[in-house]
This record gives C-alpha cells, sequence and structure tokens, in this order.
C-alpha cells in the first residue's frame, strides 16, 4: 500500500502460469520475492480457453495461503460451460480465493471460428453475473484507457464497461497504457458514465524491444514518442533497453501516485526483480 497526500493507493502485480510443470518452483520463488514487497493482491492469468487453469489455481492457492497475501485468479469465459464454471468457482472458494478477475478471454488457438461464435458465454458480463449470484466472491473486470481493439467507439466500449459494473464488477484494472494522458481522460469519461468503482491502472514496464511484438501490439494501446525514440536508440543494446524501460515505468507510475490514481498493477512478466524496482523507487520518491 503506498500513501500519497492521505490516500492510500493499492500496490499489485500479475505473474502468469509456467507452460510446463517442472517450472512451477521457479514461479514459487518469484512470489516468494515478490511477498517481501508486500503487494496488496497478485494476480495470475488464465491460459487460453483454459489451458492453465489447474495451474492458474494452484497458483492462487499459493499466493493466498502460503505468501498470505491477496490472490487475484483470472476467469476467462471462452471455452467454459456453466459445469465447468462451477466447478471452478467450488475450487477457489476451497481453497480461501475469494477474488476473481473475469474476463472474456482470446480465441485459443485451437479453437474454430465457427465454436468461438458458438461458445456458451459470449462476453464476460455473462460470468461476472454467474460470480455474483454464487456469493462470496470479490470481482474485477478489466478495461480499456484507448477503447477495447473490437469495439465499434469509445463510447459503446464505455456503455458496456458500465454494464459489466452494474452485473456486478466492483473494481477494474486496466489494460497496460503508456501515455497517462489517455488514462486520465479514460477516467473523466467513466466519471461522466456514472462508474464510481476503484480503477487499478496497468503499467508494463518495456523491458525488451520484443515486447512491442507479442503483448503490446494485441493490447490495442498507443506509443507515444517518447517510448517509440527510446526503444529505437537501445533495440541493440538490452542492457540498456532494460534499464531505460523500467525508468519509463517508474515515471508513469510516480506520475500517477501524484494525481492520486486508486491503485498501480505491474504487468511483470514474472520478473520480480521489475517490480521491486518500480515500488521502491516510488516508496524512495514519496520518502
Amino acid at each position: 500500500m503506498i500513501e500519497k497526500n492521505g490516500k492510500k493507493i493499492e500496490f499489485s502485480c500479475e505473474v502468469f502460469p509456467p507452460k510446463r510443470n517442472e517450472d512451477m518452483y521457479e514461479i514459487y520463488k518469484t512470489l516468494d520475492e515478490i511477498k517481501l514487497l508486500g503487494p496488496d493482491f497478485i494476480s495470475v492469468t488464465y491460459g487460453a480457453g483454459g489451458s492453465n487453469s489447474k495451474r492458474t489455481a494452484q497458483i492462487a492457492t499459493y499466493i493466498e495461503n502460503i505468501c498470505e497475501i491477496r490472490a487475484l485468479a483470472h476467469v476467462t469465459a471462452v471455452g467454459v460451460n456453466p459445469e465447468k464454471l462451477q466447478d471452478m468457482l467450488q475450487e477457489l472458494k476451497k481453497k480461501n480465493v475469494t477474488r476473481i478477475l473475469a474476463l472474456r478471454g482470446d480465441k485459443p488457438r485451437d479453437m474454430t471460428e465457427e465454436d468461438f461464435e458458438a461458445r456458451h458465454y459470449k462476453n464476460a458480463s455473462d460470468i461476472i453475473k454467474i460470480i455474483k449470484n454464487e456469493g462470496g466472491f470479490k470481482i474485477a473486470a478489466a478495461c480499456y484507457p484507448e477503447k477495447h481493439p473490437e469495439a465499434e467507439s469509445v463510447e459503446k466500449d464505455i456503455e458496456f464497461l458500465k454494464y459489466k459494473v452494474e452485473s456486478g464488477a466492483n473494481e477494474l484494472i486496466t489494460q497496460m497504457f503508456f501515455d497517462n494522458s489517455k488514462f486520465y481522460d479514460f477516467m473523466d469519461k467513466l466519471q461522466a458514465a456514472g462508474i464510481n468503482v476503484p480503477v487499478h491502472a496497468g503499467i508494463m514496464p518495456i523491458t525488451a524491444a520484443k515486447q512491442l511484438g507479442t503483448s503490446v501490439s494485441l493490447s490495442g494501446s498507443s506509443i507515444p514518442t517518447t517510448l517509440s525514440n527510446l526503444i529505437a536508440k537501445y533495440t541493440d543494446d538490452p542492457v540498456s533497453m532494460r534499464k531505460a524501460g523500467i525508468e519509463y515505468a517508474i515515471k508513469q507510475t510516480e506520475d500517477l501516485v501524484a494525481n492520486g490514481v486508486d491503485g498501480v498493477h505491474i504487468y511483470c512478466m514474472n520478473k520480480s526483480d521489475v517490480t521491486r524496482q518500480i515500488y521502491e523507487a516510488v516508496l524512495y520518491d514519496l520518502a
């Protein structure tokens, strides 16, 4: 928890399950290191179509019961039916994991377009309603400061986001963004629409140029000139690129904290040292 001008600002991060069982030890080691920072919660991603759902539950259980930090387990609508969803909710409850990030989810690579269109749950709001009716869970939902890539317009995107909140979402976590002015404009639009739940700003440190071709390209986030120039400058210097990318994320976070954001959520890509550098830099700046 970070405090600025009397306001408490939550600090959190995201990890993802490894693809191989033999790599589970590494994620537990990473979590043990992140635990020392005392984040307010740690979220665990969910493989497309449930490919990593068991590991998501295992890791969330470790966070909640061993690290004694609140876990936020991702649950996606794609690829689940009512029976599977109910089984997942009961498993999480049994393991004391009571916070869920409800997502629509992307189409799995091995799912045909026909099967994707015929999926049981079309949108995140469909499973949000069910999770809310189940009771006992705090529900988060995703939002896009620069509009969901598939949305018709910003207005339609905000309208649908409001529906997710009305369906039962208690808080929101943004997709990554690299220009804080986009986030502040987005927050103004939420207020105008009557959306008043806490919003956690999603920050992804760009520690390697190749990230622009993977996670960032899928997010719909624009790349400001300052960041694109930085990446161009250090493309062939990975050590300097990593340092500059972390510094950029620190500046973003410091500005968000200074402007009273509800929370900062670091997409740390399972790198505990990156999370630590950002958190400690911001705490030092506030001291």
